[in-house]
């Protein structure tokens, strides 16, 4: 079985190599920021791609899909604010976080596209 066109999007790949990467990564957090910074930034950072997944459900009306994707843009900030938590408490290096913020940054701007071009993804 094929997975749904939407897991064809170039936002979503993309998405779903910075989750899987911020997985690994939160994995080296402290054992006390497990249900708070831990949680969050995997729970923001996946939920890029869930809207993603929603807003393909919701492409035959335009305003219910440009509204998953800037729901998908809030997680993809989300991911970006917890980063810089992590950067805060010492937990991954500047070079890290600035490569972290630097994916986050291809994924927003792939989100605006489709956003500005909702026709081209229905």
């Amino acid at each position: 079985m094929s997975l749904p066109h939407f897991t064809t999007w170039l936002a979503f790949i993309k998405g779903r190599r910075l989750a899987a990467s911020v997985y690994r990564m939160s994995a080296t957090f402290p054992r006390e920021e497990k249900y708070s910074l831990t949680d969050q930034i995997r729970r923001s950072s996946r939920s890029v791609c869930a809207n993603l997944a929603e807003s393909f459900a919701k492409r035959r009306y335009p305003k219910h899909f440009i509204a998953k994707l800037t729901d998908a843009a809030g997680e993809n900030y989300e991911t970006m604010a917890w980063l810089a938590f992590a950067l805060d408490h010492g937990y991954i290096r500047q070079a890290d976080f600035e490569q972290y913020v630097t994916a986050c940054s291809e994924v927003g701007k792939l989100l605006s596209y489709m956003q500005n071009h909702p026709d081209k993804f229905r």
